[in-house]
């Protein structure tokens, strides 16, 4: 009896391996998913390879539409979506894995797959990456507006003397544990509805100290150029400039922008319509005499030896400063005058006008070498004179109208030069800027509107000869003679 048992068992052990094979086979040839297997939510039961690799890849593709918010510096709420932050599908393998339940292995292996999924879902998870380098520009572009920048002690000068000011902490986002943050939201066990995420801030203390501020009481350069020609309204924008600067506490490494500081020109700004040079002609325009005020401040920034990162000269020569001493600020053309505080020590720019003059001070801690003397030459390489004045007639202006449109400017190439003495003897000599200026024609106006053909016949040759002494004469006589 024992022997027919353990036949029988045998005997059905084949049988079910053979009914196992041959439905092994079945499946493969069908190359589709068996029934009871899930990837996350989505039922892939009776899905050929490429029906499962569509219906995961739409569902993370509908994903990408999710919102989520991102709370920044301050509880800024910045809007987004999955897809923004680079969301992909991390493991499409996942199907290849699915096909082959009940496929690969030995066959007993196989076996207990398939029985398993009669009495249990055998459930894939669908994996989801982001990428890094997309999270960190958008919450670089996006989110840091919110940053609250931390106030730096300062100083004031007031009474002959500086005060200091207390400094306050700023918070900015750290963007490296932001990223890592969302990476383990999106990546982990999200529910795959709209959320919010808490971005990582950190604490930025100001720069500066008491002990520090309190050394710098020792002027470092300074200079003085005069504005006592001005019309009023150029005046005005002088004092303007002056009084925006004035008053800025430059820790070592920062970098001053003069225009950013002064800008916009507009009315609101305290500027008003003055002469200014564009395309080579003197218009006016807001703000014009701003470049005073900043080549004022350059010069004052070279006696303090900071380190100018960015200057421009001007068109044409202005009259205040030498060649080559000017510096040119524009909204136009990105002129401006930069410099770093490549100093050990923080300064102080004290700008002032009074009696028709503007005076930039830079304040510091004096630690050149006693005897050491900065001073600094311009040398003009080449003059370009103009040509005679261009003469042109109007027809429309009666004779004896003899008017100057623009005046003829001398063009010039040119350098400065950094000298340093000790003790009276020249140690070194450095250049520092090289600057061209435009020469300009001047033009001139000559009315030759007249009822007598000989009156206009004589104006007409005196023009004619390009003499615009000869001209002013003739001009003169025959409007003298018609009265």
């Amino acid at each position: 009896m024992k022997r027919i048992w353990q036949a029988g068992c045998v005997c059905a052990l084949l049988l079910a391996c053979a009914l196992f094979i041959g439905t092994g086979a079945q499946g493969e040839d069908d190359e589709t998913v068996q029934s009871g297997i899930y990837a996350g939510k989505i039922d892939l039961s009776g899905m050929t390879k490429e029906e499962a690799l569509q219906a995961v890849g739409s569902f993370v593709e509908d994903l990408k539409e999710t919102p989520i918010t991102l709370l920044a510096v301050g509880d800024g709420r910045v809007a987004v979506t999955a897809g923004e932050l680079g969301i992909s599908w991390a493991n499409p393998e996942l199907v290849t894995e699915a096909l082959e339940v009940g496929r690969r292995g030995n066959f007993i292996k196989r076996y207990k797959q398939l029985k398993e999924l009669e009495h249990k879902n055998l459930v894939l998870p669908i994996k989801l990456s982001l990428d890094p380098q997309v999270i960190g520009e958008l919450l670089t572009s996006a989110c840091t507006e919110y940053d609250i920048a931390p106030v730096n002690m300062s100083l004031v000068r007031e009474n002959g003397g500086f005060r200091i000011v207390e400094g306050s902490n700023g918070c900015v986002l750290d963007v490296e544990k932001s990223i890592d943050i969302i990476n383990e939201r999106l990546t982990g066990d999200w529910d795959y509805q709209p959320c919010v995420i808490r971005l990582e801030a950190t604490v930025k203390e100001p720069r500066g100290s008491a002990e520090e501020l309190s050394r710098v009481t020792d002027i470092l350069g300074s200079f003085t150029t005069s504005f006592s020609g001005s019309s009023e309204d150029r005046t005005a924008n002088i004092k303007n400039g002056c009084r925006l600067i004035d008053g800025v506490t430059l820790y070592p490494g920062e970098e001053f922008s003069t225009f950013e500081r002064v800008a916009p020109f507009t009315g609101e700004n305290g500027y008003f319509m003055a002469g200014s040079f564009i395309d080579g002609k003197v218009v006016d325009s807001l703000g014009g005499g701003i470049c005073q005020v900043s080549t004022t401040l350059y010069n004052a920034v070279l006696l303090a030896e900071l380190n100018v990162t960015m200057r421009y000269n001007h068109s044409m020569t202005v009259s205040y400063v030498s060649v080559s001493a000017d510096a040119a600020i524009a909204e136009g053309s990105g002129k401006d005058l930069r410099f770093i505080n490549s100093l050990e020590h923080p300064v102080y720019i004290e700008g002032y006008t009074e009696n028709n003059r503007i005076t930039f001070n830079i304040y510091g801690v004096e630690d050149r070498e006693a005897g050491r003397e900065v001073r600094y030459e311009s040398e003009i390489l080449e003059i370009i004179n103009p040509p005679a004045d261009a003469i042109r007639a109007d027809n429309t202006k009666p004779v004896g109208y003899v008017v100057t449109d623009s005046r003829a400017r001398v063009g010039y190439r040119a350098r400065l030069w950094k000298i340093v003495s000790r003790d009276g003897r020249e140690i070194s000599r450095t250049q520092v800027n090289s600057s061209s200026y435009n020469m300009v024609q001047g033009s001139v106006t000559v009315g030759t509107a007249t009822s007598d053909p000989a009156v206009y016949k004589e104006i007409m040759a005196a023009i004619g000869t390009g003499s615009l002494s000869h001209v002013r004469e003739v001009a003169a006589r025959l409007a003298a003679a018609a009265e």
